[in-house]
């Protein structure tokens, strides 16, 4: 049997050394990639987007990894951590890119013979009663019953000569990047999506605080009125406006409650807890959008997993069509059997009792009624319905970046009007209850001076929060601090927009990327 096996192997490397992979060779789509970012140009004349974003330089210094710290917040990295540990969706995904590498090794498996063991003994009847056809008797003669041991060992190995199995792994590989690229993408995701919870939990902060300060001067103005009303100066009009006015602001701040528990519970969800353990204190600190290092297009290809994934699932559907090819050409089987037989058990590992079997055989599937070709079809419209996904995830990616970038100079631009306004507010403000206090005019005119300063303000503080929630869209939308180099293997040359699958003929076999 070491003998049969060695023959084997060596035929079967023979086989497949000399073997072809049949099928097209894989170049990756080409997909529209434009020079420069439309946004750049029209933020390079904006003074409010000094500083905001910049080209990104080789060595520039700027995080590639943990991106949220450029926003300075301790607890908002604190979270961040534990979306890789206790993220659910994270979890998952993790879960799917090992079924995918374990896939791998499934396929690689039916490169590699297949060896099996039978050991068995059974017992029969021989029926020894003859009929005589002249006399028509049956003589009563009794059965003889037998013993029979068996071992045998069986060796059977598919040589891959079409390329089958290798396609079959090449596909397998790159699904397996495809995963892996997936979890990279849930876990930005995740990230960007409890940052952006973050800071507008701390925007809502900011403009409850805001309120609560507004209620507690319109208290001491409400005050001051009921106290000019006992001395017979206002009206119990005047009293009324600044009870509405404190009991509207107060309720303003209570339903902004309701707000930030909804994102507290979002942030714990996202961190893997119930929001009965979670909570987050109130914070006073002011947030900036910070400097993000702006890749150029081309480089966004090899910067967000989604693209890598869409790519990868390419690779692996062109792939498929091999294997739909490879079924038109036979199948090389190598197959040896050899073991002892005996009716003793004492005498069953003699020399005597010793049997073997070896000898190709070819297997060719003559006609199936167009079946095939009909497989190789529809394979090859699945890398056609997966090459245009992935074109669309380019395009897509090219409209996140471009959508981010326009909202944080066009909110940029928005928050410098809005400093004005809200200057403006308060100067009337001001004017509004000199008079008042002067008896020039009723507290209408203060009233109607504080809704619109309190909602001008409010607007500075919803634009802050927008502008930082765009750029961490922004980092999302430039792939974080992810490269596909991370998923490993050489680089597979672009094909020209438009090119066909090559037609049903053997080509070279082309190496697969293999993970480490």
């Amino acid at each position: 049997m070491t003998s049969l096996l060695r023959v084997l192997v060596v035929v079967g490397l023979v086989g497949v050394l000399t073997g072809c992979a049949v099928g097209p060779n894989y170049r990756r789509p080409s997909a529209p990639v434009p020079e420069s970012w439309k946004e750049m140009s029209a933020a390079s004349s904006s003074p409010e987007m000094a500083g905001q974003w910049k080209a990104a330089a080789p060595r520039d210094g700027a995080s590639r990894g943990k991106w949220w710290e450029s926003f300075g917040d301790p607890q908002l990295n604190a979270l961040l951590e534990q979306v890789s540990i206790t993220n659910q969706n994270v979890a998952q995904a993790e879960a799917q890119w090992r079924s995918a590498r374990a896939a791998i090794r499934v396929a690689r498996a039916d490169l590699l013979p297949t060896v099996s063991a039978t050991a068995g003994v059974t017992r029969s009847t021989v029926n020894n009663r003859t009929a005589t056809v002249v006399t028509g008797t049956v003589p009563n003669v009794p059965a003889a019953t037998a013993t029979g041991y068996s071992v045998v060992g069986d060796v059977s190995w598919e040589l891959d000569i079409f390329g089958r199995i290798r396609r079959n792994v090449e596909g397998s590989v790159a699904t397996a990047q495809a995963t892996e690229a997936d979890l990279e993408n849930v876990r930005l995701i995740m990230q960007s999506e409890l940052a952006a919870d973050y800071v507008q939990l701390r925007g809502i902060d900011a403009e409850k605080r805001l309120l609560d300060t507004n209620a507690e001067a319109y208290d001491r103005a409400l005050q001051l009125t009921v106290n000019r009303h006992d001395q017979g100066v206002v009206s119990g009009v005047d009293v009324a406006q600044a009870e509405t006015q404190l009991y509207t602001t107060r309720a303003q701040s209570i339903d902004l409650s309701l707000t930030r528990a909804q994102f507290e519970h979002a942030i714990a969800a996202l961190i893997g807890k119930t929001p009965h353990d979670f909570s987050i204190a109130s914070d006073t600190k002011e947030y900036a959008p910070p400097a993000t290092p702006v890749e150029l297009p081309s480089e966004l290809l090899e910067r967000r997993p989604d693209i890598a994934a869409s790519e990868r699932r390419v690779a692996a559907a062109n792939a498929q069509v091999g294997v739909a090819t490879a079924a038109f050409f036979p199948q090389l089987l190598l197959a040896a059997s050899g073991g002892y037989g005996s009716s003793t058990l004492s005498d069953l590992f003699n020399l005597p009792n010793r049997f073997w079997s070896i000898g190709p055989t070819l297997v060719a599937t003559l006609f199936q009624g167009g079946k095939r070709r009909a497989l190789r079809e529809q394979t090859v419209a699945a890398y056609d319905s997966s090459v245009a996904v992935y074109r669309q995830s380019v395009l897509t990616a090219f409209q996140e970046v471009e959508d981010n970038l326009a909202g944080l100079r066009i909110l940029a631009d928005e928050a410098r009007q809005q400093q004005q306004a809200t200057a403006a507010a308060e100067r009337a403000l001001e004017l509004a209850r000199n008079r008042y206090e002067g008896g020039i005019t009723t507290y209408l005119e203060v009233v109607t001076a504080q809704v619109t300063s309190l909602a001008n303000e409010r607007v500075s503080i919803e634009l802050a929060t927008r502008r930082l929630v765009a750029s961490v869209n922004l980092v999302r939308a430039l792939g974080g601090g992810w490269q596909d180099s991370e998923l490993r293997g050489p680089a597979v040359p672009a094909a020209p927009a438009g090119e066909p699958i090559p037609p049903m003929t053997p080509a070279p076999a082309s190496p697969t990327r293999t993970p480490s």
